[in-house]
């Protein structure tokens, strides 16, 4: 299979967007976007391959990533990680953002003390958007215009390692952003970790099984109790929240994928394609098949 039959496969085709666009980029592995009408728009779910940092001057765009509503508006800094799916479903005409694209290559020749970061990738898996104050904004654009220039030195023979090293004084430079680990601690400390623990259960299991005795074995609890609570917590079911995570891998492969229906059912673990078709169109209302149209 070849690159761009994974892309395919797991999410957006940035091999074609990388073709499309006039940017700074060194090979296919590192990308900087000025211009936010040369960037697909995404307004179907789409699983990315890559990671995205996102810059905002001004307008705003909503969406989701992961189910979760998102607004992105001027002084936002959001960060998408790899594997996450993305929904923008409206953007202003005068929406402007900075955006840089990493791939999980380049990301992993970073050398970083994941001690020190963790706790940064944690938030924004978690939270996608980070309201910067002036000060942080205009420390952001200058990282940008730096890195933006050292990239284009394309006869600089040690270019990739510049931009390497920009990328990991950049992680480092976030990580000390007092604020973000003081928010992240809040959130934590009024979030209930059992609904922590149940979400993060459905994005590792959720291939493997939709029943909610499988989800409540796991954290020691009986089906009805995790359901009250989860219910109590969130208006929505636990069964509800796992159907959500099911047919938005599902969406995401019908649009971004030339996987046949057979092949979607046989990925998301059902017992045929039928089963599939029925279960999809009782939680959407319509067929694979047409919605895929």
């Amino acid at each position: 299979m070849n690159r761009n039959e994974i892309e395919r496969k797991n999410g957006t085709n940035w091999g074609a967007v990388r073709e499309s666009l006039a940017i700074t980029r060194i090979d296919e592995d590192f990308i900087l976007i000025d211009d936010i009408s040369e960037v697909p728009f995404f307004n179907e779910p789409t699983r990315l391959d890559v990671a995205v940092a996102t810059i905002c001057l001004k307008g705003y765009a909503t969406g989701s990533v992961d189910l979760k509503p998102c607004c992105h508006a001027a002084n936002d800094f959001v960060v998408i990680l790899p594997g996450q799916i993305l929904q923008y479903t409206y953007r202003s005409d005068d929406f402007l953002a900075y955006f840089i694209v990493m791939s999980r290559r380049f990301t992993e020749n970073i050398e970083l003390n994941m001690k020190e970061v963790i706790p940064v990738f944690r938030y924004f898996r978690e939270n996608f958007t980070l309201r910067l104050n002036d000060t942080e904004m205009e420390y952001l654009l200058d990282y940008y215009h730096v890195l933006k220039r050292t990239a284009r030195q394309t006869s600089n023979p040690y270019r990739i390692e510049m931009v390497r090293l920009l990328s990991q004084a950049f992680f480092y430079g976030i990580s000390n952003l007092n604020r973000l680990r003081q928010e992240y601690t809040v959130r934590k400390a009024k979030s209930n970790k059992l609904f922590d623990s149940f979400y993060h259960l459905i994005m590792e299991h959720y291939k493997e099984s939709r029943e909610v005795s499988f989800y409540a074995a796991k954290l020691c609890l009986t089906p009805g109790h995790l359901s009250d609570v989860i219910r109590k917590m969130t208006g929505k079911s636990a069964f509800g929240w796992i159907n959500d995570h099911v047919i938005m891998e599902a969406k995401s492969l019908l649009r971004t994928t030339d996987m046949s229906i057979r092949q979607i059912s046989e990925e998301l673990n059902f017992p045929n394609p039928s089963f599939f078709s029925k279960y999809f169109k009782r939680l959407t209302g319509m067929l694979p098949r047409e919605y895929r149209k």
